[in-house]
């Protein structure tokens, strides 16, 4: 669930505002709290399970922070995904992450998730667009609950995580159901089934 806050702000001005405790995004000047449920929390926390054990496996040098926010191409307008798997190499390219821990560059990142709820319209059309625009490599949407619109997860309406992997300057999407393992093209070995996310969403 989101509610937004009625003030208008800069990005720079929501940096210096935003509380440590609380979560929030800004879209296009205006502040949104996002007040996740108990059952997205479980989903958030199987996904981090999951991506750190196959970090720890493969030895491999990604970092998963908690509060990083990504800024888009938008001046006013910045997200706090669910997850976000960080390239350490990129850092020292990023102008705002010691500061804010703030990714402004595509190439510092391998890979985005969200965990769809309420604020779902976001996460399949406006953050889409603008990861797509930035050329964020890899970009999962995580409807645990089967409650995106058919055009976006098809028919019947059911649990669905959409990957998207940035081709040629677009996002290819593929969908994962009830009996799949969840494949990325970026992140081989990994062990997570759809059937896995639904059973902890419950």
């Amino acid at each position: 669930m989101i509610q937004a806050l009625p003030r208008l702000m800069t990005f720079q001005a929501f940096l210096d505002w935003k509380s440590e405790i609380a979560r929030y995004e800004l879209f296009d000047g205006v502040i949104v709290e996002m007040q996740p449920t108990g059952s997205h929390e479980r989903v958030v926390g199987l996904l981090n399970r999951k991506l750190n054990a196959l970090l720890e496996q493969g030895n491999l040098d990604y970092l998963i922070p908690n509060t990083a926010m990504i800024k888009s191409l938008g001046a006013e307008t910045s997200y706090k995904p669910d997850l976000v798997l960080i390239k350490p190499s990129g850092l020292s390219q990023e102008p705002l992450w010691e500061q804010a821990s703030v990714i402004t560059l595509a190439n510092s990142l391998k890979l985005v998730i969200e965990v769809v709820s309420t604020n779902w319209p976001d996460d399949y059309a406006r953050k889409f667009e603008d990861f797509e625009v930035m050329g964020i490599l890899e970009y999962w949407t995580v409807d645990f609950l089967g409650l995106v619109r058919r055009r976006y997860i098809g028919t019947p309406k059911q649990s669905t995580v959409t990957v998207c992997t940035w081709v040629d300057r677009v996002y290819e999407t593929q969908l994962f159901r009830s009996g799949d393992a969840v494949i990325s093209s970026g992140l081989l070995g990994l062990n997570l089934t759809v059937d896995q996310i639904i059973k902890v969403g419950k």
